[in-house]
């Protein structure tokens, strides 16, 4: 009979097996709960205009972490002017924004397509107020301001390509 000891031991041994699989399939997130990498069609060209966007609620940003390995959320995002901005409510209290300080080179999953881009901080006020109105009609969140302190804003430009 084995003991609890013995129990605990194939139990962590059978998860560090199944650990490469899982990581080489891949977890992408769903709702609220984070994933790893993300696959889809590989889309070679920067779009130049990012309107067929308007057609998602939800997209996938992926970021690198400092552990190497992959991090991805869902989020919402607006097209103004051709131009693809993301944003974050409350990004202190989260991770990804900070890694994304460290290398803005992110992957974004819309549909089924994967776009290698880049995040540029938006500070610029008027943007900032651009954006936020976009959010508004995109997302029909009515009268008031739903953006609360601490949401930071990107936008999706072409990934660096040093």
């Amino acid at each position: 009979m084995l003991g609890k000891g013995d129990e605990m031991k194939k139990t962590f041994a059978r998860f560090v097996l199944m650990l490469p699989v899982l990581m080489l399939l891949g977890c992408e997130p769903v709702d609220r709960t984070p994933g790893l990498w993300l696959s889809g069609e590989q889309v070679e060209n920067f779009p130049e205009d990012w309107s067929f966007s308007n057609n998602f609620q939800l997209i996938a940003v992926e970021v690198g972490t400092p552990y190497l390995i992959a991090h991805s959320v869902t989020i919402w995002c607006v097209e103004v002017n051709g131009d693809l901005y993301l944003a974050a409510a409350a990004a202190d209290s989260k991770n990804w924004p900070g890694w994304v300080d460290d290398d803005p080179n992110v992957v974004l999953k819309i549909g089924e397509k994967v776009y290698e881009t880049r995040l540029e901080s938006v500070e610029n006020s008027t943007e900032i107020d651009r954006v936020r109105a976009a959010y508004v009609v995109k997302y029909n969140l009515g009268e008031g301001s739903p953006f609360q302190p601490g949401t930071r804003y990107w936008s999706v430009e072409p990934p660096d390509s040093a």
